[in-house]
């Protein structure tokens, strides 16, 4: 009651009258007037929340990974406002219920669970880890609620509760690998992996690791390291791979570090002297936000793939980084007058306008019904791109860029893709994967269909 009245203690009977007879008559009134405006403001209560439609967004605003997840709360933020500006969603506006894992695995479970049972929200945009999403998985499918995923990973999952926005490997990594191996990338013969401690670095490098073989590269002449979340100390790496580089054949760096680590990384590599001439660094979980903590100009030169920059000129992404600047200033973010857009940055917009066409073709919110139509929706993107979402495996159809690193934190982009590549969940460098596909090339999950295709 104290949300209808605002009196902390709840709704004030104050029995003044002389007389126990007065005094009872009177307490039965006030009661009886409670009743009836407590049963209004429930009922305007449920009006109001018929009115809105609940978006959870899933995003750890503290600890190792805030760094990075941050301004993907805000782009989810900034899209609502913008969804809502235009008359929202089927008449009615969207509300964001925005809650902070806070970098603990166990805690995105839980708070995907908040966000199901108790807030009742429609679509979750979230996690950015892969050992978040993986924490998360077993709540939305039991309560069978719809996560829209932007972040780069490793592949090998295909969720009916999940759309992916971000790249899996075929987008990212494997294209990455063979421009450090071709002419224009220096011709790389040895190859150090190194990420932090969890299953996206992992698999990740499993699978370069078998790429690399098939291109005929030893074993001898890979490296692999991993360090933990939150991992500061890189002297020791750093000379680990100043080492490894000085045997003989040309030398690159596969970076999957994640999260605050990256800071530490950069300014060690700096200050080690390792310039991208001599042992270029190819990072696929740093970019503009990223660098806004170091000084970039030692790192000119090393490069990062990604599905976008914030440096493309186009119109869609002249628009994109006008819209999130005017967001920052406008909600006073911190260092609003030097914010970067990023490549999750778009990944997490193009979610949420693609969850809205679908809910306006649905005609609904209901998950079921969101899903069936999710496959196939298109989006003009800041990547300059018609971005489709393929209409089978919840993955999106993207661009690949590779940028070089230039002094200000910027992107200089020196190889692309003529256009958007089609997601392949499952690697072809897995063995086995082959056994994933139906007959019509249709993911299979458990020798059933994920979505209803075949």
């Amino acid at each position: 009651m104290s949300d209808f009245y605002g009196h902390p203690g709840g709704f004030p009977v104050w029995v003044t009258f002389e007389g126990q007879q007065m005094v009872r008559r009177n307490f039965m009134k006030t009661l009886s007037a409670v009743a009836v405006t407590a049963a209004f403001g429930l009922n305007s209560l449920s009006a109001l929340a018929a009115e809105t439609i609940k978006v959870g967004v899933l995003h750890s605003l503290s600890g190792t990974m805030a760094i990075s997840e941050t301004a993907l709360k805000e782009t989810v933020l900034m899209a609502i406002d913008e969804i809502n500006s235009k008359g929202g969603v089927l008449g009615k506006k969207l509300e964001p219920v925005v809650v902070d894992p806070a970098s603990n695995w166990p805690l995105f479970a839980e708070k995907a669970r908040q966000l199901l049972s108790k807030d009742k929200v429609a679509v979750t945009f979230g996690c950015w880890t892969s050992v978040s999403r993986k924490s998360v998985l077993p709540v939305y499918k039991e309560l069978n609620g719809l996560l829209v995923y932007p972040v780069q990973y490793e592949g090998e999952e295909l969720e009916y509760n999940v759309f992916y926005t971000g790249a899996a490997p075929n987008r990212q990594a494997i294209p990455a690998v063979e421009y450090l191996m071709s002419k224009d990338g220096g011709e790389a013969k040895r190859f150090v992996l190194l990420g932090t401690d969890y299953v996206y670095p992992r698999t990740t490098n499993k699978i370069l690791r078998a790429f690399l073989k098939s291109k005929g590269v030893a074993d001898a002449d890979i490296m692999e390291e991993y360090t933990p979340f939150g991992y500061s100390d890189y002297q020791t790496i750093i000379a680990k791979i100043k080492k490894f580089s000085s045997e003989g054949k040309k030398t690159a760096v596969v970076s999957t570090i994640n999260g605050d680590s990256n800071v530490p990384f950069y300014k060690e590599l700096g200050n080690a002297g390792l310039k991208a001439t001599n042992v270029p660094v190819i990072a696929f979980s740093v970019g503009e936000e990223e660098l806004r903590g170091v000084d970039a100009k030692p790192l000119v030169g090393h490069l990062a793939a990604w599905n976008y920059f914030m440096s493309l000129k186009n119109p869609e992404n002249e628009k994109f980084v006008k819209m999130y600047k005017d967001w920052a200033k406008k909600n006073k973010l911190p260092n609003a007058g030097t914010v970067v857009t990023n490549d999750p940055m778009e990944a997490t917009y193009i979610g949420v306008n693609m969850w809205k066409q679908a809910v306006e073709k649905a005609r609904s919110t209901d998950v079921d019904k969101v899903i069936s139509v999710m496959a196939g929706q298109t989006f003009k993107a800041p990547s300059g791109f018609t971005i489709k979402m393929d209409e089978k495996n919840h993955h999106l159809h993207k661009p690949v860029f590779i940028g070089e690193i230039k002094a200000d934190g910027q992107f200089n982009v020196v190889w692309k893709t003529p256009g958007p590549v089609k997601a392949a969940p499952w690697s072809p460098y897995i063995l086995g994967n082959e056994d994933k596909q139906c007959p019509m090339g249709c993911p299979c999950r458990q020798g059933g269909c994920v979505i209803a295709c075949c």
